[in-house]
């Protein structure tokens, strides 16, 4: 009976937060472009303000990835989304063509739904509020439950900060008793305009069964290639950064790397230089046994974790202290391989082909298997061959020369900075976009006329060949004739 309560209790929950968004949503519609910005300055700096607190609660409640880090997510989510989004014109006219006579006008969606993890709560959390603010809707927060209170705080602290702006009362609001039937209702409501899903791949598809339109991001599992052509101490580098960095939780993370084999032993001997540990053949089948579950989905117990938590996990004795990132040789790509798949932890599989074209295959067959329309990364300096695999992997995203978590995120290279990662139709995904305040508003158009009804009126036969002869008609049909003769013979 108590858990029949608190069902109830979750949905009428999201019910009233939804007639408060819809009903703020209202005003935030007939707000100015300064008064819009103004709350959305606000929202930014008081998440930034409260960047380390919001991250070490988030670590404590979790048990994902690193405190030093999520206050990097969490000011990236904050003061780096605000200063891309800041400038956009999102009311009113916001393009004015005279040369062609259009205009565009942004037009809100309404209440947003936003779907929250546990990997990256506080940060996705600012960030899908900002974004949604700044184009003038409301949004109702889902909060994973095992990052509940990290999540209420974040959104106390970002409504307090946006009602002393001006923000109308309701325009940002969460989930206090986060059940699956709470998030169905989100979802599925008439009152929910779009939802924002962020999560493992059957919130994504519930998101997208829903009924309402979604943006969602299907699973990453990017491989980074790493040519002959590179900097390897600098590739390397740049790899364990990324993956070691929050403990591997951001999606558009490495999973495996992968070269020629003429490199081999330069790329291992960095990795090992730089705290890459290799396991030996019984090590890798250990660990592989853990990573994935019997039912095929990732472990929960290796997500955000170090290194020394997984080797106790996993029961691995030898693993050095040092060690920053475990590392499999594997040569297979398939559902029931683990190293393979995606792994949201300081863990990578190792592949290496005898030339380009395996490479190129062995990537493609990665992410088919897992991962397609998300991300794919290299290091290299040869222009030709990046061009070569930008128009040919299947994926959304190629951050080149950099660590790829920070890349794809819009970090380290000139995207969208987002936390919601589109992954295309190759991904089930509704764009293959960093998610902005652009992709939750509607355009509405405004053309004057340039053309009357005689312009489309076309010149009939007889005027189009009065320039013709009669002579020159009759030839032309005696060699039509002629030739019709023939081919009937």
């Amino acid at each position: 009976m108590e858990l029949i309560d608190k069902d109830l209790a979750s949905i009428q929950e999201v019910r009233n937060l939804l007639k408060a968004a819809k009903s703020a949503q209202e005003k935030l519609a007939r707000m100015s472009q300064e008064e819009i910005d103004r709350i959305v300055k606000a929202i930014a700096e008081a998440s930034a303000a409260n960047a380390e607190k919001l991250a070490k609660m988030a670590v404590e409640e979790t048990g994902f990835g690193i405190w030093q880090d999520k206050v990097i997510k969490n000011i990236f989510g904050s003061t780096y989304v605000y200063e891309y989004i800041k400038n956009l014109k999102t009311v009113g006219i916001i393009v004015e063509d005279k040369e062609n006579k259009v205009w565009d006008i942004a037009v809100p969606m309404g209440v947003i739904a936003g779907i929250i993890p546990s990997t990256n709560p506080t940060s996705t959390a600012m960030y899908k509020t900002l974004i949604s603010i700044k184009a003038g809707n409301s949004i109702v927060l889902s909060p994973h439950p095992g990052a509940k209170k990290a999540i209420l705080e974040t959104v106390r602290i970002m409504k307090e900060a946006a009602a002393k702006a001006g923000c109308p009362d309701g325009a940002i609001g969460c989930i206090s008793i986060p059940t699956l039937q709470a998030t169905q209702e989100l979802m599925s409501s008439n009152d929910t305009a779009m939802i924002l899903a962020t999560g493992g791949g059957a919130m994504v598809k519930a998101a997208y069964s829903s009924g309402n339109p979604a943006l969602g991001v299907g699973p990453g599992n990017g491989p980074s290639f790493i040519d002959k052509s590179a900097n390897i101490p600098l590739a390397v580098k740049r790899i364990m950064d990324s993956k070691t960095f929050d403990n591997g939780t951001i999606c558009a993370s490495e999973q495996s790397v992968i070269m020629e084999e003429c490199i081999k032993d330069k790329v291992v001997a960095e990795f090992k230089k730089q705290g890459g540990y290799f396991l030996n053949k019984e090590e890798a089948a250990q660990l592989g046994k853990f990573i994935m579950r019997a039912n095929g989905s990732m472990n929960p117990q290796i997500v955000g974790k170090s290194v020394a938590a997984i080797s106790k996990l996993a029961g691995l004795t030898n693993v050095p202290a040092t060690a920053r990132v475990l590392i499999a040789e594997e040569t297979e790509v398939g559902h029931n391989v683990p190293y393979s798949r995606e792994k949201l932890a300081p863990i990578l599989a190792f592949y290496v082909e005898k030339n380009i074209d395996d490479i190129e295959a062995k990537c493609k067959a990665i992410l088919h298997n897992e991962g397609a329309g998300h991300t794919f990364s290299m290091h290299c300096e040869d222009e030709s061959i990046v061009r070569r695999f930008a128009l040919s992997m299947p994926v959304s995203r190629i951050p080149v020369n950099t660590p790829s978590t920070l890349g794809g995120i819009g970090a380290s290279i000139n995207l969208i900075p987002a936390l919601t990662l589109g992954c295309g139709a190759i991904g089930g995904s509704a764009t293959s976009d960093n998610v902005g305040p652009l992709h939750l508003m509607n355009i509405k158009k405004v053309g004057y006329g340039v053309k009357e009804i005689e312009d489309f009126r076309t010149p009939s036969v007889s005027s189009c060949c009065s320039s013709v002869s009669s002579a020159d008609t009759n030839e032309l049909i005696d060699l039509l004739v002629k030739k019709i003769i023939n081919e009937l013979r």
